[in-house]
């Protein structure tokens, strides 16, 4: 049988008879190698059907009406069928008989697809809600579970409707195995592909959400920052190389103003403000939660900030790139003699860290300076350096007590 035909067929089912004697006729739809039985509601005595033919070889009226009834059945399915294949889009024979119950023929939306919609209604809100660094993670979330599909199920797509908690653990067992990804991207892109799957949820397109059960694996989230000792020593070494000076300074200045790589090098003359209390403050929107920040311009930092005072350019600071930043800093640590693994990022680490808790700023006023979106994320991430910083005071205690 050609795959993009349908056969139908009737037989009798013999083992089960009614009050009367006389067998049901059932009707078997076979389409894409898939077969779907139903009950015809007739009836007929076994000797007046033809099973070659699948007729009624009785010529009485009533069985005559059965026939008529039985060929009905069949231009109904093919009605069915030929509708279907004018709509241009895939079908299982499940959806050939719900069709011809009456029941509307509602799509199978696939879990690419629903993606695919997903990433169109965010590319048109980038620079409105989101950033188009954000879309692009998306994006990449979305090209990762089109590639598992593929290595899983040699498909282009995988049905919306089936997903279930097994497809999110093979997904991770993938992005582990093959893909040789870290717990912490592996919870990121888990994370990511949640979202469309939620908004699949609100549309109607999904009952149950398959993520009920999933619990991300928990990774330990270690802060690396430079102690105090580690930051004096940087600060007090003066390079030869303009370039390292260059990084070591702009380094240092977000040391103490807690500045990411993207505010830092966005940072103009017009975000240096006088505040309420007549100092100056650093008033700029964080990239990353498009929250306005207010951080106290510290006397280090502002030493540096006048040093690259230049009056014919609006930006507070020399441009120079994120990478290269972190290229160089590694030989900057190198040279002083911290053995630390230290990118730009570790500048606000240590921000927060070393300069804020470390002298008994309140976490809360941690989270504002910072700019997260909220207190749970800085409790995540420094709630260990408070630990460390009650335990050091502590044992300093013990040896004030010790006799």
């Amino acid at each position: 049988m050609n795959q993009n035909s349908i056969l139908i067929l009737f037989y009798l089912n013999k083992s089960k008879l009614n009050s009367k004697g006389l067998c049901p006729i059932k009707c078997r739809i076979t389409y894409n190698k898939r077969r779907k039985e139903f009950s015809t509601g007739e009836f007929i005595n076994s000797l007046d059907w033809s099973a070659k033919s699948q007729k009624v070889v009785s010529s009485s009226i009533a069985y005559k009406q059965t026939q008529l009834q039985l060929e009905i059945i069949t231009a109904k399915i093919k009605k069915v069928f030929l509708q279907l294949q004018l709509l241009d889009i895939q079908f299982t024979v499940d959806d050939i008989f719900t069709n011809y119950v009456g029941k509307p023929f509602t799509k199978e939306i696939g879990t690419i697809q629903c993606f695919n919609e997903f990433l169109e209604k965010k590319k048109k809100l980038i620079g409105i809600d989101i950033l188009l660094g954000t879309w692009k993670k998306f994006n990449y979330s979305h090209l990762q579970v089109k590639d598992f599909i593929k290595w899983k199920y040699g498909k282009q797509d995988y049905p919306l409707c089936k997903l279930k908690l097994q497809f999110i653990l093979d997904f991770e067992y993938y992005l582990k195995t093959e893909r040789g990804q870290s717990q912490v991207t592996i919870n990121k892109a888990i994370q990511r592909f949640r979202k469309p799957i939620k908004d699949a949820l609100g549309e109607g397109y999904l009952e149950k959400d398959p993520f009920v059960f999933h619990k991300p694996v928990w990774v330990r989230k270690e802060v690396i920052f430079l102690s105090t000792e580690e930051l004096e020593k940087l600060e007090s070494h003066n390079f030869s190389q303009p370039r390292l000076q260059l990084v070591k300074d702009l380094f240092i200045f977000c040391c103490y103003t807690g500045l990411a790589y993207h505010e830092m090098s966005h940072l103009k003359k017009k975000h240096i403000i006088k505040g309420f209390d007549g100092n100056l403050w650093i008033q700029i929107k964080r990239e990353k939660t498009s929250k306005i920040i207010s951080v106290p311009l510290l006397p280090k930092a502002k030493v540096l900030l006048d040093k690259y005072n230049n009056e014919a350019d609006n930006f507070a600071l020399p441009k120079f790139s994120n990478q290269k930043i972190n290229s160089y800093l590694k030989e900057i640590t190198g040279i002083v003699g911290i053995e630390k693994l230290v990118s730009h990022h570790t500048a606000r680490k240590t921000f927060a860290s070393t300069i804020l808790l470390y002298n008994d700023v309140p976490m809360e006023i941690v989270s504002e300076l910072l700019g997260h979106s909220s207190m749970k994320i800085t409790q995540e991430y420094y709630g260990k350096v408070v630990q460390k910083k009650v335990s050091e005071e502590m044992n300093k205690l013990n040896k004030k007590l010790t006799p």
